[in-house]
């Protein structure tokens, strides 16, 4: 890891079942997996089950415990090879590493289909020839009970021959599918026969043309998880109403072991919407740029904005894992980063709205001073960084103003202000254009506050600055949060409730010469501004791109309370 300290992990009730099991005999070595569908990319709240699962592996390490990254690829309709790779780079970007157990459920295709046939000369799997609404009629409700398919009582050896002949590809997509046979009363809706293989004529994105047929993933969960030694499955609390379904896969098939499920709540964040089908849907629907988006709250994107695994995983175990489902302030998440950026950021200075001001009695023939500007208050070890004053500078705008209130302590006519690390200047004539637009302001400096403050008036205020002979010129976006309600999923329609301010793009913004040579993806404070890194994606040699990161401190309860 590059960035600050972590966290330490703290108990909660699934360690202390690994920890028994281990204690007890039951386990020598605890195998745990991530399982993600290539269906999309990885957002915020995949971070927590990867941080639980990898976490407990990384924890038990002396025993030769291992985490899994597993891909649950059996729906090739909505699978790409594109999706495996982001999903990878996310889970080594957060700092965990599979080493060589990388695995993929449609490895076990073949055994997948030999369990099939296993349960169907059981006689608890039979091939129905439903459509899709007509099986939905007869699953009932949570009140009613289901009623049996007209095609239940199918025999073995005609369901064997049908569901070869389903692979073979005699049939169309929907023209029948593979259903255990369990209880259609049973109380448990996923225990009403649920479909095991349904028919898709579609290319896989690892097997090809291989398989036209494709196991469910209530079907290929346990299955996989068993041929892998998995000891412990852990799943978010919406597959606790399967686990009984993936126990009774379990005991009614040959697996070398039988795995234990157990659930957790997810990681749930305000003013932020964390589901792959919706964040697709903002892809799809051209709402933002792309799955890297900094408006998204996939890993890519938060990650491209500029921030830190550091930070998100210190918001995990600062959450903790429970059985409880709760919604996290995302002002939580903002404050370890914030935290973290204190620490590792080095400090800039940047103009991004930038008024030009001359000091008019600086020495003539290219005089230049250098100034030493602190890099990072938290790190004396990091030295300093020079900046060169020839006389004329850019300043932020809105610190200057020409009527000001009160207990104003920034530049305006007449008053006295320090330029950052350098000179006191004095504001003496204020330059407009012709549409009144303030353009320039003419400043004297006076030679002797350079380090310190002039004896017998107070100079409260002090502004960051950039050269005008050195600036660099560049493009910042500023980044506010994408919806404007804490829970934009509860809304009829959440495209409704997307921040319109959620980016501004500035052109035109003055940086200091350090930042010429910024790496992609480098963080910064830029004083005074907040956090801001360069974008690994549009930033390019001599048209640097910054992305806002987060602000110095928490704006927007101010606003939304406003």
């Amino acid at each position: 890891m590059n960035d600050s300290e972590e966290q330490p992990q703290r108990s909660d009730f699934i360690r202390d079942i690994v920890t028994e099991d281990l204690a007890s005999g039951k386990h020598e070595t605890p195998v745990t997996r991530f399982p993600p569908e290539p269906n999309g990319y990885l957002h915020i709240g995949h971070a927590k089950a990867i941080c639980l699962s990898f976490g407990i592996a990384e924890e038990h390490a002396a025993t030769g415990a291992r985490c899994h990254l597993r891909f649950d690829d059996t729906n090739p309709s909505k699978e790409e090879s594109e999706y495996v790779e982001s999903i990878q780079e996310d889970v080594r970007w957060l700092g965990f590493d599979w080493g060589d157990h990388l695995h993929f459920s449609s490895d076990y295709f073949e055994s997948l289909y030999n369990w099939a046939i296993h349960l169907i000369g059981e006689g608890l799997a039979y091939v129905d020839d439903l459509d899709a609404e007509t099986m939905r009629e007869l699953r009932g409700n949570l009140t009613e009970p289901g009623k049996d398919s007209p095609h239940r009582g199918r025999g073995i050896e005609e369901n064997l021959d049908l569901f070869a002949r389903m692979r073979a590809g005699e049939f169309a997509d929907g023209e029948r599918v593979l259903r255990a046979k369990i209880d259609m009363a049973h109380a448990n809706m996923n225990l009403r026969d649920p479909v095991l293989y349904r028919i898709q004529h579609r290319a896989h994105h690892r097997t090809g043309d291989a398989w036209c047929i494709y196991p469910s993933y209530d079907f290929t969960h346990g299955q996989s998880d068993a041929i892998e030694g998995v000891t412990h499955s852990l799943c978010t609390l919406e597959f606790e109403h399967h686990r009984p379904l993936y126990e009774w896969f379990l005991s009614h098939l040959p697996v070398p072991c039988k795995p234990r499920q157990i659930e957790f709540a997810k990681l749930q964040l305000s003013y932020t919407l964390l589901s792959k089908r919706r964040l697709g849907q903002m892809v799809d629907e051209g709402l933002v740029d792309g799955w890297d988006d900094p408006r998204m709250a996939t890993l890519s994107g938060l990650r491209r904005r500029g921030y830190t695994p550091t930070a998100i995983r210190n918001l995990c175990a600062t959450v903790g894992v429970t059985k409880f489902n709760s919604v996290t302030d995302i002002a939580l998440l903002e404050h370890a980063l914030r935290e973290d950026l204190n620490k590792t950021s080095p400090r800039r200075m940047a103009v991004l709205d930038p008024i030009k001001l001359t000091i008019t009695n600086w020495p003539g023939g290219g005089h230049r001073e250098t100034m030493n500007a602190v890099n990072n208050p938290g790190d004396p070890e990091a030295g300093k960084r020079d900046i060169d004053l020839d006389g004329c500078v850019y300043i932020e705008r809105d610190d200057f103003m020409e009527d000001p209130p009160k207990k104003y302590y920034r530049l305006s006519p007449g008053g006295e202000v320090r330029l950052r690390y350098s000179y006191c200047v004095t504001c003496e004539e204020v330059i407009k254009d012709s549409a009144g637009v303030v353009v320039e302001l003419k400043c004297r400096y006076d030679p002797d506050t350079l380090g310190k403050n002039p004896e017998g008036r107070k100079v409260r205020g002090a502004i960051h600055w950039v050269p005008a002979a050195d600036a660099i010129d560049a493009e910042v976006r500023l980044y506010e949060r994408t919806f404007t309600v804490e829970n934009p999923a509860a809304e009829d329609d959440w495209r409704t409730v997307i921040n319109p301010g959620a980016l501004q793009v500035l052109s035109g913004v003055k940086l200091e010469p350090a930042l010429a040579d910024a790496a992609s993806g480098e963080r910064f404070q830029f004083e005074r501004n907040g956090y801001f890194c360069v974008d690994s994606k549009d930033s390019a040699p001599g048209k640097p791109v910054f992305n806002r990161t987060v602000a110095l401190r928490d704006s927007w309860a101010k606003k939304t309370k406003g």
